[in-house]
């Protein structure tokens, strides 16, 4: 019986004993789990940085689409009132041109056969004039009859309103009426810039023939670049007068860059339910071209909270974590792994919800993210 609690007592002894040790071993293994080493060389080679919680300005805005875009009386298509051949294209794509620049030229037979018409009736005009007068004159006095007198005036105001007529045809021909009636007929029309601007689109080379209405070249004046938004129905209500827009150009640069609401539509498209709203944007900020695509972000509210870069911070089963300096060795540097609650996010930083365990302390803002994959899931990194 002696011998049966003894050996009783024995096993009870190293169970406890096996129990203890291998509680230390697992709030061991939580501690390494929870705490990255990084050597000085690879600090520096990672380029990591070391910064602490700011406080930063967190915004709510609209997710919308749109593009660039300038008024309608900012873009000009050139085109010509009648077909020609085209004599001389001197512009590319890219050129910019003042208003009453030479941008093309025409040959067309037809513009002499309009040039001469219109010098044949202004020579006839001068008789037919003082023709209708002098019939005038006798019908005045009954020396000639009603139908003589009619007849004078239906010549000569027919005239008239034909002379009239391919004068101004001249005149949108950009041909100058005096200089046909002094006998100058030209063969060759120029078209001139109407505004100042860019060219954006050249659709002709020298010998290719356009019809009326053929745009032969496109300007843009981008002094009045502005961005056009599409907002939904549901969002019109949050976007007022004055409010930030930033936005991007994927296709073109990671940039952001910044404009203002300048004036939100009141009519609703029927087919896609959006709402158009026009940004003013600063046309020194980039080399922005009409018809770029844009994604905005239409900032309706803003406010101020601690936070951190998003880079500084990880995510690992449905919780995310910061890496804080815990001690600086000779060799290199201890993270102490601490879980964050985040709040608002944007493009740039995150906000901390819990910043009491994070105040004045160092915390790894660069470089979070290749050490954890390094570590393997949170462990020792060497």
């Amino acid at each position: 019986m002696k011998h049966t609690y003894i050996l009783l007592f024995s096993l009870l002894f190293l169970a406890c004993g096996n129990k203890e040790n291998k509680t230390e071993t697992v709030e061991n293994t939580a501690t390494k789990k929870n705490i990255i080493t990084v050597t000085k060389a690879q600090f520096e080679s990672e380029q990591m940085v070391l910064d602490t919680l700011k406080t930063l300005n967190f915004s709510t805005g609209i997710a919308v689409t749109g593009m660039i875009d300038v008024p309608p009386k900012n873009k000009s298509s050139i085109t010509t009132f009648i077909g020609g051949y085209i004599t001389n294209t001197p512009l590319l794509v890219g050129d910019e041109v003042k208003k009453g620049q030479l941008l093309v030229s025409l040959k067309n037979p037809e513009y002499v056969e309009i040039q001469q018409n219109y010098l044949e009736i202004a020579e006839q005009l001068n008789y037919l004039k003082a023709e209708f007068n002098r019939q005038k004159t006798l019908f005045d006095e009954e020396i000639t009859s009603e139908k003589n007198y009619l007849k004078a005036q239906s010549t000569y105001k027919s005239s008239l309103a034909t002379y009239n007529g391919l004068k101004k045809k001249l005149q949108m021909m950009n041909i100058s009426p005096a200089a046909v009636e002094q006998g100058n007929i030209t063969s060759t029309i120029s078209l001139y810039a109407p505004i100042n601007g860019n060219v954006t689109k050249v659709n002709v080379s020298n010998g290719t023939y356009v019809a009326p209405n053929d745009v032969i070249l496109e300007i843009v004046d981008i002094d009045h670049i502005h961005l056009e938004l599409s907002v939904f129905e549901k969002d019109i209500m949050h976007i007022k007068k004055g409010q930030k827009i930033q936005f991007k150009i994927p296709e073109a640069s990671e940039k952001t860059f910044e404009a203002d609401v300048h004036l939100v539509g009141t009519t609703i498209d029927e087919t896609t339910r959006r709402v158009k709203v026009h940004g003013h944007v600063d046309k020194d900020l980039a080399n922005f071209i009409v018809g770029m695509f844009v994604e905005a972000n239409i900032i309706t509210d803003s406010k101020k909270g601690l936070g951190l870069p998003n880079e500084a911070i990880v995510s690992e089963d449905k919780n995310n974590y910061v890496l804080v300096l815990d001690e600086t060795t000779t060799d290199g540097y201890q993270f102490k792994k601490l879980k964050v609650n985040i709040g608002q996010q944007d493009e740039n930083a995150t906000e901390i919800l819990n910043p009491d365990i994070l105040q004045n302390k160092q915390i790894l803002v660069k470089g979070i993210g290749m050490l954890l994959e390094e570590s393997g899931e949170g462990g020792h990194s060497h």
